[in-house]
């Protein structure tokens, strides 16, 4: 009798291409004792009035389950039929179990047979943690059932996602060979890089970092109703600290590097000389009053360059 219940349920659950649709009746019927096979049953709302958006989200990942057991047990070898149980169809099944949640997924081991388990009450899975894979459900559906040979899980192609992949791809070569003339020498520009790498060893050296591991304040009171732009002692800064030392470091870079290649580039004399003296000055200024920061920082340090 449970045989051939089994194989008259079995003949429909292949014959479709998702798992078997069930109400109360069937629900009741295909759970009931003895049954020499597996059942396993989704309890689920779908409909957009009862807004479970959880139900809409998973029904796909398990009509995948469905379809792979279809397509990779059609002997019924494993002796498992999937179901799925919807409120609208079950509303007497629901209110039996006493269901709070939805949705919930029912596995049904066998009562009788070489596959029956020493315990027949159903195991659930709850969807505590969200909306779960097909890979997931599939994996712990293998686990409650006997040692042997298990379908794998086939997911279908997904064509929308290759066609968009594809299109994207294509798009980019397309762009990357109508915009490689112009884009090709800004990327082997020189001195883009140059600056890229300046601004980047800049913003690391002056403790952009520390501030934000530390979640440093950006100033601070000092007490006498003033405010105080740099903080005492080598581990502590403030946030506007480190832009006013990342400013003089950028301005002594960039003195610098106008000293040795801007300056000998000039063709007339005097206005090489006004800019050796200016940009002299700068890095003279720059760097005494850096020094006027780190003796802040070290009270105890005994060197100063004027005017600072």
């Amino acid at each position: 009798m449970t045989d051939n219940k089994f194989q008259q349920h079995h003949a429909k659950f292949i014959s479709g291409s998702a798992p078997l649709e069930l109400d109360d009746a069937l629900y009741e019927k295909l759970t009931a004792t003895p049954r020499n096979y597996t059942l396993a049953v989704l309890l689920t709302a779908l409909e957009a009035r009862f807004g479970c958006q959880l139900c809409r989200d998973f029904q796909p990942e398990w009509d995948v389950v469905g379809k792979s057991w279809i397509k990779g047990d059609r002997k019924g070898n494993t002796r498992l039929l999937l179901g799925t149980l919807d409120f609208a169809d079950g509303k007497g099944t629901f209110q039996k179990l006493m269901l709070q949640t939805v949705p919930i997924l029912m596995l049904f081991p066998p009562t009788t047979g070489p596959m029956a388990t020493a315990d027949a009450q159903a195991i659930r899975y709850d969807f505590t943690m969200g909306s779960q894979s097909a890979e997931q459900v599939h994996n712990w559906i293998i686990r409650h059932l006997p040692a042997g040979p298990k379908p794998p899980l086939y997911r279908p192609l997904n064509y929308v996602r290759l066609i968009t992949v594809t299109t994207a791809i294509l798009g980019l070569v397309s762009f990357f060979s109508v915009a490689s003339p112009y884009i090709i020498p800004i990327v082997q520009n020189r001195n883009l890089w140059a600056a890229i790498s300046l601004i980047t060893i800049l913003l690391f050296t002056s403790g952009h970092m520390f501030n934000h591991i530390r979640k440093v304040a950006y100033v601070a009171g000092n007490g006498k109703g003033g405010i105080s732009y740099f903080a005492g002692g080598f581990s502590n800064q403030f946030g506007l600290e480190t832009q006013i030392v990342a400013a003089i470091y950028g301005t002594l870079s960039f003195a610098t590097i106008a000293l040795a290649l801007k300056v000998p580039r000039m063709v007339d004399p005097r206005k090489q000389q006004i800019a050796v003296f200016v940009w002299g000055a700068v890095i003279f200024g720059m760097y005494s009053f850096l020094l006027s920061i780190f003796r802040i920082k070290n009270g105890g340090y005994p060197f100063y360059l004027p005017p600072f």
